[in-house]
């Protein structure tokens, strides 16, 4: 199993002044400590339960270019873009350009945007949840098609380009890997069978989370996919892992034995980038001996 680490909160002490500091730091540590991944929240508001709209949130785009950077190695992402956020055709561009400036590092993590207190904040229209999901398949097409070497429409019913021009493409071949979050069984787990390469779960119980998986296989089988050959990852948010590395290395393995193959953890703690120094060195190694 491989770790990628998720910095939500910017709120760690002294960040007023200590901003950039902070998150270059984390993603340099996770660079430079093996982390697979590095992922931000792509919100516009700080959520409720980090404090609200007071508190600091970076636009997750900006901050990924800047992380790119100043890293070599990990791996690029939102978790997740919502995709009543950007219109699709200027997110694939977004993702591309992360894409060709990182050398090839970016992922296009997506789910259907759930956070309606920051589009009524700033005046984003928030659709019903039935129309969210709808927007998302379409901004999935769109992307594929944007990466692909049709260049021509697309007429959805919520989107509709006249040229899905995308130049330069991006490095990574045939495109940026698609990442979609969440575990809906009717919609969301149907659409990573039918357009990701990876899923993103949270963190639910075992059990929980082998019954989500075989939802999944079943879509896969439905729509002709290979199971195998899409990446289950999770995200953690329980506890912290260095509190008690070896229980939370045993929980792991429960999840690898189900197939999960990728566990992103949540920063903790007041200083993001011993904390992150520290779990790459202790808790990593164990996570890779699963």
């Amino acid at each position: 199993m491989e770790l990628g680490v998720h910095y939500a909160n910017f709120s760690f002490a002294g960040w007023d002044d200590r901003l950039t500091e902070h998150l270059v730091g984390t993603a340099r540590a996770a660079d430079a400590g093996g982390a697979e991944l590095f992922t931000v929240m792509d919100h516009w508001f700080q959520m409720e339960n980090f404090g609200g709209p007071s508190a600091p949130m970076l636009e997750a785009y900006l901050s990924l270019a800047h992380v790119a950077a100043v890293t070599e190695r990990v791996r690029l992402s939102a978790l997740v873009t919502g995709a009543t956020y950007r219109h699709p055709g200027l997110l694939a561009k977004t993702v591309t350009t992360l894409d060709r400036l990182s050398g090839g590092r970016a992922m296009l993590g997506i789910g259907a945007g759930w956070y309606e207190r920051e589009h009524r904040g700033l005046g984003v229209p928030f659709p019903p949840t039935a129309e969210r999901f709808e927007r998302l398949e379409e901004t999935l097409q769109i992307c594929l098609q944007m990466w692909s070497e049709d260049e021509g429409p697309y007429d959805g019913a919520h989107f509709r380009l006249a040229e899905t021009i995308c130049v330069p493409p991006a490095v990574a071949q045939p495109h940026p890997p698609i990442m979609i979050g969440g575990a809906g069984e009717k919609k969301t787990l149907r659409m990573v069978a039918q357009y990701a390469q990876a899923c993103n779960i949270f963190g639910l119980s075992p059990e929980v989370m082998a019954h989500k998986l075989m939802v999944l296989r079943d879509h896969c089988e439905s729509v002709g996919s290979d199971y195998d050959a899409i990446r289950k990852t999770m995200i953690f948010e329980s506890f912290d892992p260095l509190l008690d590395v070896e229980g939370f290395v045993a929980l792991m393995g429960e999840y690898a034995a189900l197939g999960i193959e990728l566990v992103t953890v949540m920063v903790h703690g007041e200083d993001p980038v011993a904390w992150t120094e520290q779990v790459c060195a202790e808790v990593l190694p164990a996570l890779q001996q699963l």
